[in-house]
């Protein structure tokens, strides 16, 4: 992918990769926008949760990239990485990527994390690699049918590890220190994944349920 950027970020190589795949899915949806030929896809990190970036994607005029905005395009698609996204989206890739059901969707593997996983008391799991197919149909799943489902209560779940065919999950917002938590992921997040992707052998909750509060549920008491 070829790169236009602002004067001063010049010796950066382009941030983000985007496959055929997702580029179609792209332009399908900006060609319904007005004025599209004046638009880019802006990407970039919204905030964190369960020690991964969050993201915004939308489409904004190229003309508003500033001064240390980095603008690349291909001819066909512009996409426009806000300056203080730019080192945490370095190297990723916007895939579209589609589930055992048929259902498809756009994901962001991003090789850069806000900290390392904190897997405390349940020894040496490897780091999630995102580009593993298996740990991008499970984030895929979870994107488009777990968090939908759990964010009426301010709840979400992210992939943290993956060893073998087991899924470690962390659980944030309102799931995390909340007293219905592991019904919530036997009962609802596993049953999903495990639909989704049978070949799941176990989804493994690594949340510390203790530092966190939850606004709807009260922690079951002794």
């Amino acid at each position: 992918m070829m790169a236009g950027m602002s004067e001063d970020r010049e010796d950066i190589a382009p941030v983000l990769a985007i496959t055929p795949e997702a580029r179609a899915t792209v332009l399908e949806v900006l060609a319904n926008e007005s004025e599209s030929d004046t638009l880019a896809l802006w990407l970039e990190v919204s905030g964190e949760a369960g020690g991964a970036y969050t993201y915004d994607m939308y489409f904004q005029a190229v003309a508003d990239a500033g001064s240390g905005d980095v603008v690349q395009s291909d001819d066909v698609l512009p996409v426009v990485v806000p300056s203080t996204s730019v080192d945490r989206l370095q190297g990723a890739t916007l895939d579209f990527v589609t589930d055992t059901s048929g259902e498809g969707g756009l994901v962001i593997v991003n090789p850069n994390t806000p900290t390392a996983p904190t897997l405390a008391g349940l020894g040496s799991i490897p780091e999630v690699d995102m580009s593993d197919p298996f740990a991008q149909r499970v984030v895929a799943v979870l994107e488009q049918q777990v968090n939908p489902s759990i964010a009426s209560h301010g709840g979400r779940a992210d992939l943290v590890a993956v060893e073998d065919a087991s899924v470690y999950l962390r659980l944030s917002g309102g799931c995390q220190g909340c007293g219905m938590a592991k019904a919530t992921l036997s009962q609802g997040i596993e049953v999903i994944l495990r639909e989704a992707i049978p070949e799941i052998a176990n989804v493994v909750d690594v949340t510390d349920h203790a530092d966190g509060t939850n606004p709807y549920y009260e922690p079951a008491h002794s």
